[in-house]
């Protein structure tokens, strides 16, 4: 199959580069992720699949998006949303066939649209046939040695070979019944017990990993999200945490003994190798929850990752100290590497920011949201509009959330007998997961299912009956609404010679705005406070998130300026 940069007319290619070699397009691209099921329902069963994509393919193309990412699409029994993949080379029924991706793949890169797919690298379904024949093969096996096998402590091996907990709550260990029925070995799982880790100091295992990238490199796919990225190098001593402040669990040492160590950088640059192989920039990005830019550089530096999500930007509070800090150290850790920044403001697995930028107090504990009063829709939705310009503006590329594009808010109030998300019954029903984020998109009409799917099709998700006036439908005919606002800012991102890849000049300001020029000829003003402040010296306003008050820029206000 063909790829997009090799044949594709321009149409992506970024004009301030004509007579030039072309930088590569992900450095200054917008990513739009598709989670799949909550995208459009093509069939009418109340899940979103591929056939539902492809038919909306021309709104991603006509809201000017460069390229889009795909959660999980493998076949999966699907105990935590697709992440628990039993077959890596095909498509779950659910979404569609191989043959459905291959079209969609196509059809995509006719619509100037590059395609991105999720991959899960740390752990496996406990239904794929390599954990079954783990299973099957008993202790001291070769099957085994794919993941982490452990004989248990005490004196029958009853308790479990370290104290690691899985992110779903409970002990990260799950004790087998051995072929001859007898109790055995305990296996790894860092979150559910359907998902065992991988043991990636195995070599079938990376050479299986590589096989799987060049099976999707061969269909077509653009680049790949590196699920859990971090994650993959365990300390094989499998040493206990110790506890730290407030109770919680930390490394004894200096290394953790499962995040964020030296040898997954090894794995990526072996992987980096097999991208680079293939014609037309094919990328990798990272999901990478580290501490901070300077180990996010670590990534993407030479020979490494291409780039990776910025999750302090994500997790920000609304401060512009808070913004500047971020933009500023990220900026100045992957310039130091050669990399573009890759900015983000929500995601499948957070709270949607116009829900968290809607109070007045809340703090976020990396991807946990902790609100700390009530929800105002018009503030958050008045900071997400001016959220969106800065991001927009910012040198790098941008990832939008399906859904953010709509102004859509967390569906803090769906029914508990609905709640699918592994977090919930882990958690003994304390922790409602990610399932608020995740409700299928409203696409017209008055009523669910909002054309998500065919009249009458149930959703697997309840939609609100609120999200009547938030369709993309009524949205469309509104030249103030969100969608249209991020529409204009997109054209004028492809557009204007300053924006996308690039630098930025912090510009002086009063202490609750920030301000910064990029070259040639273009401001960017937010107004964090409450009230109006004058407008930076401008020669026009190219866009506003919101009125302004004369030459004035309203508070929770961004503006892009012609300077």
């Amino acid at each position: 199959m063909d790829n997009l940069g090799e044949t594709a007319d321009g149409a992506q290619q970024n004009e301030r580069d004509a007579g030039t070699r072309a930088a590569p397009w992900w450095r200054g691209a917008v990513v739009y992720q598709v989670y799949l099921r909550s995208f459009a329902d093509g069939d009418g069963d109340g899940v979103g699949d591929i056939a539902g994509l492809r038919a909306r393919l021309p709104y991603l193309r006509d809201l000017g998006a460069d390229a889009i990412w795909l959660n999980p699409w493998y076949p999966s029994p699907m105990v935590d949303g697709g992440y628990d993949v039993s077959d890596y080379r095909d498509i779950a029924p659910v979404f569609g066939t191989l043959a459905a991706a291959d079209a969609l793949i196509g059809e995509a890169h006719e619509q100037g649209l590059r395609v991105l797919i999720d991959l899960v690298p740390n752990h496996t379904s406990d239904r794929h046939p390599w954990f079954q024949a783990a299973l099957a093969a008993g202790p001291g096996s070769p099957e085994r040695e794919r993941y982490w096998f452990r004989r248990g402590r005490g004196e029958a091996g009853e308790l479990p070979p370290n104290n690691w907990e899985s992110a779903f709550g409970g002990p990260a260990w799950t004790r087998v019944t051995e072929p001859d029925g007898r109790p055995g070995e305990w296996y790894l799982h860092l979150y559910a017990p359907e998902q065992p880790d991988l043991n990636w100091g195995n070599g079938e295992v990376r050479a299986e990993f590589e096989s799987i990238l060049r099976f999707w490199f061969d269909r077509g796919i653009d680049g790949i999200r590196i699920d859990v990225a971090h994650g993959l190098d365990k300390d094989p001593a499998l040493p206990d945490l110790v506890s730290g402040p407030g109770g919680a669990l930390v490394p004894a040492g200096e290394e953790h003994p499962y995040r964020d160590r030296p040898g997954v950088l090894e794995i990526y640059r072996s992987w980096r190798k097999v991208a680079d192989a293939y014609p037309g920039d094919r990328v990798f990005v990272a999901e990478a929850w580290v501490d901070g830019p300077q180990r996010v550089a670590r990534y993407v530096g030479p020979g490494c990752l291409h780039t990776a999500f910025n999750f302090p930007f994500l997790t920000c509070p609304w401060s512009p100290r808070g913004f500047r800090e971020v933009i500023g150290e990220s900026l100045a850790a992957l310039h130091a590497v050669g990399a573009p920044a890759t900015w983000v403001l929500s995601n499948h697995d957070c709270v949607r920011h116009v829900s968290r930028y809607g109070r007045a107090r809340a703090r976020m504990d990396g991807p946990h949201f902790h609100p700390e009063s009530p929800f105002d829709l018009q503030l958050g939705t008045r900071r997400a509009r001016a959220a969106a310009l800065l991001m927009l503006a910012l040198p790098g590329g941008a990832y939008l959330y399906q859904g953010e594009e709509l102004g859509l808010w967390e569906v803090e109030d769906l029914p508990e007998e609905v709640l699918q998300d592994p977090r919930w019954e882990w958690s003994g029903h304390t922790d409602r997961g990610r399932d608020g984020c995740r409700v299928p998109l409203p696409w017209s009409g008055s009523a669910p299912p909002f054309g998500f799917g065919p009249d009458g099709s149930r959703p697997w998700l309840p939609q609100p009956p609120e999200w009547r006036d938030y369709t993309a439908e009524a949205q469309a005919r509104d030249p103030g609404s969100m969608l249209e606002l991020y529409r204009a800012a997109l054209r004028m991102r492809r557009s204007h010679p300053a924006l996308g890849d690039g630098t930025l000049r912090w510009l002086g300001s009063p202490a609750d705005v920030l301000v910064f020029a990029r070259d040639p000829g273009f401001c960017c003003a937010v107004n964090f406070s409450a009230g109006p402040v004058p407008l930076p010296a401008h020669e026009q306003v190219l866009l506003a998130s919101g009125p302004l008050d004369g030459d004035r820029l309203p508070g929770d206000t961004a503006a892009w300026l012609r300077i």
